[in-house]
C-alpha cells in the first residue's frame, strides 16, 4: 500500500478527519498529505517544520535531557514525547510519534465536533499501515 493510500483510508476511518499528513523529522520533509478540504498553501509548507518543532525543538529536548539525567537514563536518541494534542478554535490536531521510527509523525487534523477519544483511538489504529507504506 502507498502512503498516500495508507493516509486517505486513516482520514476515512478517523471521525470527523479533514487532513492527514506524515512528516519526516529528520529530513524536514512533508512525506505525503491528504485533505479533505482547502487547505492554504502556506499551512502546507509549515507543517513539517511545526511538527519538528513540537518533537524535538531546543526547549523541548533540553527538557527530555533534564528528565533523561534526572532518572539515571542514559542521554540516548529515544523521546518522551510520543503524542501531542492541539486544540484550536474549531479544530483538533493530533500528532503521533511513529513507534517503527521516532524520527516521523503522523498528523491528523479534525473538526472539534469530533469524539476526542474515537480520534486518538482511530488515528493509533490507522499508525502501522503509515508506518508499512513508508
Amino acid at each position: 500500500m502507498s502512503l498516500d493510500q495508507a493516509l486517505n483510508g486513516a482520514i476515512t476511518s478517523i471521525p470527523e478527519c479533514v487532513a492527514g499528513g506524515y512528516v519526516d523529522l529528520a529530513s524536514g520533509m512533508l512525506l505525503g498529505v491528504k485533505t479533505v478540504d482547502s487547505h492554504p498553501q502556506e499551512v502546507m509548507d509549515l507543517l513539517a517544520a511545526a511538527t519538528s518543532d513540537l518533537f524535538q525543538g531546543n526547549n523541548v529536548s533540553v527538557i527530555e535531557n533534564i528528565f533523561k539525567k534526572a532518572r539515571g537514563h542514559v542521554q540516548d536518541a529515544h523521546h518522551y514525547f510520543q503524542e501531542i494534542i492541539v486544540n484550536s478554535d474549531n479544530l483538533i490536531h493530533v500528532f503521533l510519534r511513529s513507534k517503527k521510527t521516532e524520527e516521523q509523525v503522523a498528523c491528523f487534523v479534525c473538526r472539534k465536533s469530533a469524539n476526542l477519544g474515537m480520534v486518538l483511538t482511530k488515528a493509533r489504529q490507522a499508525m502501522p499501515s503509515l508506518e508499512a507504506a513508508v
